[in-house]
């Protein structure tokens, strides 16, 4: 029963996968040293992380759309465990997201002071 249970968690988790495929998550892109970079090259760090930004936050929309039906599935009365375990790794994929923009965003930033120590004035 052990193993049955466990191949349909297995089964579930890909299937959850499989319905967010088609929402792209983007590549976490490269920050420039704030150490030893350029005025120009922390600005087109910058327009990066804002990209990057944008990009997350329309693959988090498509997501919604996912959560919501997952949520529909998971809540009928005919809901198996299968429906809320996809729910539940959407969600994960989500918070993962939403987690994953926010170290972005602070490495840039301490990237940014960085830049600022070394290039006082």
């Amino acid at each position: 029963m052990k193993f049955l249970s466990s191949a349909l968690l297995s089964l579930t988790l890909a299937s959850a996968t499989a319905v967010a495929q088609d929402c792209a998550i983007p590549d976490t892109p490269d920050l420039p040293d704030g150490g030893s970079s350029t005025m120009e090259q922390m600005l087109e760090g910058q327009k990066t992380v804002k990209a990057f930004q944008e990009a997350a936050t329309k693959y988090r929309e498509c997501l919604d759309v996912k959560i919501a039906e997952a949520t529909d599935a998971a809540t009928a009365d005919e809901a198996t465990d299968a429906d809320i375990a996809a729910l539940r790794a959407l969600e994960q994929q989500y918070n993962t997201s939403v987690s994953s923009e926010e170290a972005l965003a602070e490495e840039f930033n301490t990237q940014i002071r960085t830049f600022k120590s070394v290039n006082p004035g």
